[in-house]
């Protein structure tokens, strides 16, 4: 693996197909099918292929994706974060999810805060923005913590949810 940052208590590194049985767990979770939405990921197969056709492909074409973001304390994955680059946005988009056991520890703020200054410092995205569905106070509350603010409502597909956008 990869490891593309570091954080006081956080790496994050590149996902593989070695991670499938986790990428399972994280999206199957009712939090990430409520708040992201359903992927369809239901067994280790369709894991490693959403792997494969998502995040890998990313940092194949962009340079940048989403990253397993795992405890330095005992390299336990507890959730994803990174950065994502949408055909239906003009700008790369920051994204996360954790497992709930994870939630209100301040993870998801320590490693998007590091996302966001990779995206800027060594990738120089000159805007990163994020989308969050409005129910999703948590998320919210984090990325106006990071610095973004609401800018208007998006759909990201035809017949798609409305979403905030934050920027």
């Amino acid at each position: 693996m990869l490891k593309i940052l570091e954080t006081e208590r956080l790496t994050l590194d590149k996902l593989s197909s070695e991670d499938a049985p986790f990428i399972l767990e994280l999206l199957n979770e009712p939090s990430f099918l409520r708040f992201i939405g359903d992927r369809e990921v239901r067994t280790f197969d369709d894991a490693h292929a959403y792997i494969l056709n998502g995040p890998v492909a990313s940092y194949e074409k962009f340079g940048f994706g989403l990253y397993l973001t795992k405890r330095k304390q005992n390299g336990v994955p507890i959730g994803i974060c990174g950065l994502v680059k949408r055909a239906t946005l003009p700008d790369v988009d920051i994204g996360f999810a954790f497992l709930p056991p994870f939630w209100g520890h301040g993870y998801a703020f320590e490693a998007a805060a590091a996302v966001m200054a990779y995206g800027k410092e060594k990738l120089g995205l000159q805007r990163i923005v994020a989308v969050a569905t409005p129910d999703n106070a948590a998320s919210i509350k984090l990325l106006e913590k990071l610095g973004l603010r609401f800018e208007k409502m998006v759909k990201l597909a035809e017949g798609g949810n409305a979403l905030q956008l934050l920027a």
